[in-house]
């Protein structure tokens, strides 16, 4: 069929369409009005989908795309949860109303559970959480009473935050009380170190190890430096003295020592004796042997050769002593060194007690101001009131109902009843051909054709004016 022949076809059928259209637009419009209302309500609530903040992390730090995703989701899910969903029962008294109560005394399985979760149940069917590319969560509810659907909606929104909120101050409250319990445990640790550390110092009479240590040392080496003097001079004396000893046990004079030497008053008589012995020669020669002078001179020279000699021996004596001073000194520094050193030692050994004693204590207060910070933090996030979640905007009372559409069902009527017109117009005419054209004739082309009548109508009759002045109509051409 041409197109020609389908509009022809349609002219001739137009009432039949009409009536087809007509029909179906009526019936769609009669169904839209009888069929229950149904009202949808929308809440929106917007996400800081930056992480939460919090004492633990002070830096607001964007969440990855997938992670935004996956943060997204998972609020949706919390949205849709059984939790939340007796919330709201809870929250709107649901379960409380007589009608809810024996609908569900009524159930055929006998109730299964109780009548929040069922209830929660019904909500949880009637709701659609919508999402989109924003951090902005659409909570949809439908129900035959648009002031019930506003209410749940809001409802389930203001749960959802409550919700949100408790997920958060609930793991910190129970971090609170974990950590206060371990601080009663960390407090006990750390005054026994302190006890233990104040006990150890009043012991031994430690102040500051520091200052007892360089003390100490300086002692040390002081004692040390004393005691190598003291060892040097002893063995010089020692050296003096036996060198003193060889001399006079082989018989030769000790006036070559050295201390003879510095010695002032064996200087003298040792210059008294060399004059004594120039005036016994010169005595000697110009008196002889004999004479008194001569002897007298002779028993000084020996007088003061003996004096020399007591001398030196004094001398030899007063090394002997001070050598053994000396070697005495070096001894009694050494053992003072000796004891110096391992006091020394023990306060060293005290010193590394005590170090390991301050390090326990410092352990220990370390260990109880981190808990300390973390009992603080918990304290603090477990009493917040806010989260990253808002309320954007309130659900409102729908005025029109979202179900059923009745303009789009006219508009899907129309279109339903004009494809379904079109049908039945195709159908009589395809199943009962009429011609109403050349192009319906079905004979071949060869045949001629010698009129064709249509529908045209002529116009109205011509009125002419005659040479008198008069008018005549002239029929109109058949």
């Amino acid at each position: 069929m041409s197109p020609s022949q389908f509009f022809a076809a349609l002219r001739a059928r137009f009432g039949l369409f009409a009536i087809a259209l007509a029909a179906t637009v009526v019936t769609a419009t009669t169904v839209s009005l009888v069929m229950p209302k149904v009202y949808r309500a929308t809440s929106a609530v917007v996400l800081d989908t930056r992480q939460e903040q919090s004492l633990n992390n002070p830096v607001n730090s964007m969440f990855l795309p997938q992670e935004r995703a996956s943060y997204i989701q998972t609020q949706v899910d919390i949205i849709r949860s059984e939790n939340v969903a007796q919330n709201v029962v809870e929250r709107l008294q649901l379960a409380e109303n007589v009608d809810v109560q024996a609908e569900f005394a009524d159930l055929d399985d006998g109730g299964s559970g109780t009548i929040e979760e069922w209830l929660a149940g019904q909500l949880l069917q009637n709701l659609d959480v919508e999402t989109s590319q924003s951090a902005v969560i659409a909570i949809s509810f439908a129900a035959s009473n648009p002031d019930r659907a506003a209410k749940v909606a809001n409802a389930f929104a203001q749960a959802y935050i409550d919700r949100v909120l408790e997920l958060r101050v609930e793991p910190t409250r129970h971090a609170a009380a974990w950590f206060d319990d371990q601080l009663t445990t960390l407090r006990a640790n750390l005054e026994e170190a302190q006890s233990k550390l104040t006990e150890f110092q009043q012991k031994h009479g430690i102040v500051s190890t520091n200052e007892n240590m360089d003390v100490g040392r300086s002692q040390l080496s002081e004692i040390s430096s004393q005691m190598m003097a003291a060892r040097e001079e002893a063995i010089k004396l020692q050296s003096r003295e036996r060198q003193a000893r060889q001399l006079r046990d082989r018989g030769m004079a000790l006036d070559v020592v050295d201390d003879a030497q510095s010695d002032s008053l064996i200087q003298d008589l040792r210059q008294r004796i060399q004059d004594g012995r120039v005036a016994l020669a010169r005595l000697a020669t110009q008196y002889g042997v004999n004479h008194p002078e001569y002897k007298e001179q002779l028993a000084e020279n020996r007088s003061r050769e003996q004096r020399l000699q007591d001398e030196l021996d004094r001398m030899v004596a007063v090394t002997r002593a001070r050598a053994s001073q000396g070697t005495q000194h070096e001894q009694e520094l050494r053992a003072d060194l000796v004891a110096h050193r391992d006091e020394l030692l023990e306060m060293k050994e005290s010193r590394n007690k005590l170090s390991v004693l301050q390090r326990n204590v410092e352990t220990a207060q370390n260990a109880y101001d981190t808990v300390m910070q973390r009992y603080l933090v918990s304290q603090v996030e477990s009493r917040a009131s806010k989260t990253n979640v808002a309320l954007l905007n309130s659900a409102i009372v729908p005025r029109l109902p979202h179900r059923p559409n009745i303009p789009l069902n006219v508009i899907l009527a129309c279109i339903v009843g004009i494809m379904l017109g079109t049908t039945i117009v195709v159908f009589l005419e395809i199943s009962d051909r009429r011609i109403r054209s050349t192009d319906d004739l079905p004979c071949g082309p060869e045949v001629p054709v010698l009129a064709e009548l249509s529908t045209w109508k002529p116009p109205a009759r011509l009125a002419l004016a005659s040479p008198g002045g008069t008018s005549r109509q002239l029929p109109a051409p058949d």
